[in-house]
């Protein structure tokens, strides 16, 4: 079971949540580390692989249904783009301890901020 039926529930839920854009790479990471026995560093590069067809497929649904807001997407893909890239640039080129104790914080206020946030009346 171990072998094939936890992927496929784990692709599958994860999907669901990707596809929602609630993140499910980070319960895939999990999952791939903690209970399918993956080495942490090829989780992370399944995991981006993974990434591409589920934000690429959100995308498109997102398009479908008018929710792309080209005022904001614009200015968030110009400037998005290289910061990206030298996230990238920056993450090869650090020790990964000096980056550890940032993104937890950085996590932490993310979760508190989207734990306050009020819902807008639709």
């Amino acid at each position: 079971m171990k072998t094939w039926l936890l992927p496929l529930l784990a692709g599958f839920g994860t999907g669901i949540l990707s596809a929602w854009g609630v993140g499910g790479g980070t319960l895939l990471l999990l999952i791939m580390t903690l209970f399918l026995g993956v080495d942490p560093a090829a989780a992370r590069g399944i995991n981006l692989l993974y990434f591409l067809p589920t934000a690429a497929l959100g995308l498109l649904e997102h398009r479908k249904n008018g929710l792309l807001d080209k005022r904001v997407i614009r200015p968030a893909a110009i400037w998005g783009l290289p910061a990206a890239a030298l996230g990238a640039y920056l993450s090869v080129r650090l020790d990964t301890e000096l980056l550890r104790r940032p993104f937890g914080v950085f996590l932490l206020i993310t979760g508190v901020v989207t734990l306050l946030e009020k819902k807008k009346p639709q």
